[in-house]
């Protein structure tokens, strides 16, 4: 029997550690309907801190002023995700000193590198640039390298973030996704019929392709949690 298509549109942040959790788990499920499904994904942007200056900002600083998150809470959030990202095989090296920045640059990048056909690497190495390695990912050289770490011409990623080519797209996306009702991330649209707000379980999105495979109607929706 022929694997029925599956598209995946993953509304994300590099900088949103709930991003490679829900990552990771959908992962997972498509591990378990590769034989069923041939899944396509396609990573859409979204700004978690649309106006934040060049610098940076300390992490624990931000997330205190924006959520009013204690460094108790903060310490114990780092814990819980760095002991999740270790069963899902990613390593978060979260560190008093980290600070958060803008991805404005690095989604025009990730457009750019969807025509390309290296989008979800370019993602992978994003995530491990900030999370692992501690590097800014508004920085260009931080954007190329990882991206002539994925395969893509070096020189063309530094055109594409000199003039800017695709910013109007990331912004016209991202007031599309908003007008959807995307509000939070990460948000998982599949196949256009469902969709799964936050890090969710890799049970919940199995049980989708399920649906899928039997022809079952979309609309379904669950709640946010990162």
């Amino acid at each position: 029997m022929p694997r029925k298509p599956c598209r995946i549109d993953i509304v994300s942040d590099v900088v949103c550690p709930w991003c490679i959790i829900g990552y990771r788990r959908l992962e997972r499920a498509m591990a378990s309907f590769a034989d069923t499904l041939t899944f396509e994904l396609h990573w859409q942007p979204f700004e978690l801190n649309p106006h934040m200056p060049p610098e940076g900002q300390n992490l624990a600083d931000h997330l205190a002023g924006k959520y009013g998150t204690t460094p108790e809470d903060s310490r114990a959030a780092r814990a819980s995700l760095t002991a999740m990202g270790e069963s899902l095989g990613f390593e978060f090296r979260f560190h008093d000193g980290m600070r958060t920045y803008n991805t404005f640059k690095a989604h025009q990048l990730l457009v750019w590198a969807g025509e390309a056909g290296r989008q979800t690497e370019l993602k992978a190495a994003l995530f491990d640039a900030y999370f692992t390695l501690g590097e800014d990912p508004s920085a260009e050289p931080v954007l190329i390298a990882a991206a002539t770490q994925v395969g893509l011409d070096g020189e063309t990623a530094r055109q594409v973030l000199a003039d800017g080519r695709y910013a109007d797209v990331v912004r016209t996306t991202t007031q599309q996704l908003a007008a959807q009702g995307i509000r939070g991330v990460p948000a998982f649209i599949v196949n256009n019929m469902w969709l799964v707000s936050g890090a969710q379980e890799s049970s919940v999105f199995e049980s989708l392709f399920r649906q899928l495979i039997e022809g079952a109607p979309g609309e379904t929706a669950v709640p946010t949690t990162g």
